[in-house]
């Protein structure tokens, strides 16, 4: 499995596009680039990169591309933390990926557990859960 990297404008691309749904390089660099002080070019640069990455779904409207996020928030942190631990969590990947959060989580602050308790009750009765 590849890791995926994101740089800093990548992450702040796809911030904006999840907070618009999707839309094109130049509206994407209104917003972006003046604060930025980054070409249009470079936020098509982005972009490409980030639909080749399939982070990004594409279609053709006139003579531009709208971009949307292809997935969101949660799985692509998901993905960054599956490709991050992969190499060192071993054999039992998942328990220890499992043991490494709750530990993180629990280390935090005791509401990090208490939320961690009600997000597991809230996938659980969506019947997403695992159930062994």
């Amino acid at each position: 499995m590849q890791t995926l990297r994101l740089g800093e404008l990548e992450v702040a691309t796809l911030e904006d596009l999840w907070s618009v749904g999707a839309d094109h390089a130049k509206a994407v660099h209104s917003r972006l680039g003046g604060p930025r002080d980054i070409s249009l070019n470079t936020v098509q640069s982005t972009l490409e990169r980030l639909y080749r990455k399939g982070l990004l779904h594409r279609t053709k409207e006139g003579h531009a591309y709208i971009y949307r996020p292809a997935l969101g928030r949660e799985e692509l942190l998901g993905r960054l933390i599956e490709g991050a631990t992969a190499p060192v969590a071993g054999k039992e990947a998942a328990d220890t990926l499992l043991t490494a959060f709750v530990d993180f989580a629990a280390e935090r602050d005791e509401a990090g557990l208490d939320r961690l308790e009600a997000l597991i009750a809230r996938k659980r009765a969506q019947g997403t859960g695992d159930p062994d």
